[in-house]
């Protein structure tokens, strides 16, 4: 649906301009969507690297499982991004995301830091758990704009990884507060 608005040119005629109530044509919301879409494609494919370096680190079986399961839903969250750009007629294209980049930084600090064992699980869930809740903040921000926008395609691929996100939030707290949480305390008691 497109509505007219009448605005000033810069030699101050009046025009005619479309605005858009939804659909795909070019607007500022879209823009930012654009932006943000390219932001959390950055961030996922560089999880994709990052995740492996805590696998490696982590001690815990049941956090390896966790985070081995959310490499794989990682992958499909990639090829998913791939999928709305392809939807909106855009070349799939990341843009370096500043945020996602100190959080895995964030992360390889705190595993430096830590001594193997329950602490550096700890930590670990400390930084993954950083991750999520910015990924949720992000596709629950882009799932908004692409229903304001009509994109409904798109919504329904954005919803499916934030679902995706939110369980993978709830896993590491089932992990940490099942046993190595208890266990990276009584470290510090001996």
């Amino acid at each position: 649906m497109q509505n007219k608005k009448n605005t000033i040119s810069a030699n101050g005629t009046q025009e005619k301009e479309n605005a858009t109530n939804g659909g795909m044509q070019s607007s500022q919301l879209m823009k930012l969507f654009e932006n943000e879409l390219k932001d959390i494609f950055w961030a996922e494919k560089a999880l994709t690297k990052a995740i492996p370096k805590m696998i490696k680190n982590a001690t815990s079986t049941e956090l390896v499982e966790a985070l081995t399961a959310h490499l794989e839903e990682t992958k499909q969250q990639v090829e998913r991004l791939v999928e709305v750009f392809t939807i909106i007629d855009k070349k799939a294209i990341a843009k370096k995301c500043e945020a996602m980049d100190g959080l895995i930084k964030e992360a390889g600090e705190i595993m430096e830091f830590c001594e193997a064992g329950a602490m550096c699980d700890a930590g670990i869930i400390s930084a993954a758990q950083k991750v999520e809740h910015y990924e949720i903040a992000s596709y629950g921000t882009l799932r908004q704009f692409a229903s304001t926008l009509g994109l409904s395609d798109v919504v329904s691929l954005l919803e499916t990884t934030l679902e995706e996100e939110k369980e993978a939030d709830a896993r590491l707290t089932e992990v940490a507060e099942s046993a190595i949480n208890v266990e990276a305390a009584e470290m510090e008691m001996a």
